[in-house]
């Protein structure tokens, strides 16, 4: 007995009902990812207002020419003062260090795992890496404080026990996962025939790396240095427990000085009256913080559509 043709009724009706699954389901998608980067959105406009709203009242006591023309910062004496440079200066200071340590060693280690080493070695530093990312800052300022420093003290007679240079350097040995990581990304992205090309003009992996690939990845490589900047910019904890909490503005980095996030962990842990002056300037220093990491995030951005090849 022959078999029973399909109905094409049937099957018609059952494709369309799977395709109307599909939209469906791919709707869902849409919008729950749609939802995802609208909450990210709210997050970021959220803190925003929570910032400005809260400044506004620092800022009708307090003129904008005291606090960005001034270098005294002492909101709790009882005669204050609100030039937010002299925190600025330990923040922009400990960061400078901190790059000056991380570019370097970053871009290195990422050229050798791009370029020089083989799996099995990318794959045993990487972990190391994401480790030494994912440690706590605090493991990283008692570090400084009870290793780093007398460590430097040895070798910089005088160097007190509160500096930046210390936390400099850890807080560069901390960000170094960021800079390596992301410029091995940019510079695996660089198309194989770049490399090939050096080579058969007859330059060995060491030329082609750093005159070939590197020039051509220096806009991801660009990017992942502002991101590591951003990221020391708003360290807390090393900062905080290495280089001290004494507001000094001064670009030395062997003084002590206070940063915008040392001061912001200092007062609001303390006893002071919500709506006080000195309750206020945390938040004025926090806007001027947040201003300072979009300063960073929007030149990243530029130097990466300025100098991004179109692979």
């Amino acid at each position: 007995m022959r078999p029973l043709a399909p109905d094409p009724v049937d099957a018609c009706a059952r494709r369309r009902a799977f395709r109307q699954r599909q939209r469906l389901l791919e709707g869902l998608v849409e919008r729950l990812l749609l939802l995802a980067a609208l909450v990210a959105v709210g997050v970021t406009v959220a803190i925003v207002a929570v910032l400005v709203v809260e400044s506004a009242p620092f800022f009708a006591q307090v003129s904008l020419s005291e606090f960005l023309g001034s270098t005294q910062w002492s909101p709790l004496f009882e005669q204050p003062r609100f030039g937010i440079w002299a925190l600025l200066a330990g923040t922009l200071t400990t960061s400078l260090v901190a790059m000056a340590v991380a570019v370097p060693l970053g871009i290195l280690l990422a050229v050798y795992l791009s370029e020089f080493a083989n799996a099995r070695v990318r794959e045993r530093v990487k972990p190391v890496l994401e480790l030494l990312a994912g440690m706590p800052t605090v493991v990283f300022g008692y570090f400084a404080l009870l290793f780093v420093t007398p460590l430097l003290q040895k070798l910089i007679p005088g160097l007190p026990g509160f500096n930046m240079l210390s936390a400099g350097l850890v807080l560069g040995v901390m960000v170094v996962p960021y800079v390596s990581s992301l410029s091995e990304d940019a510079l695996r992205a660089v198309p194989m025939e770049l490399r090939e090309a050096a080579y058969a003009l007859g330059a060995g992996r060491m030329r082609t790396s750093l005159t070939v690939v590197l020039p051509a990845a220096v806009s991801g490589v660009v990017a992942a240095c502002i991101l590591a900047a951003s990221r020391a910019v708003g360290e807390t904890m090393v900062v905080a427990i290495a280089a001290g909490q004494q507001p000094n503005f001064s670009f030395d980095p062997t003084e002590s000085a206070a940063t915008v996030t040392a001061y912001i962990v200092q007062v609001a842990m303390g006893d002071l009256p919500q709506g006080s002056i000195g309750y206020q300037s945390i938040f004025a220093a926090g806007l001027a913080l947040f201003l300072m990491t979009l300063a960073f995030n929007l030149v990243g951005q530029w130097v990466r559509l300025r100098f991004r090849e179109p692979y």
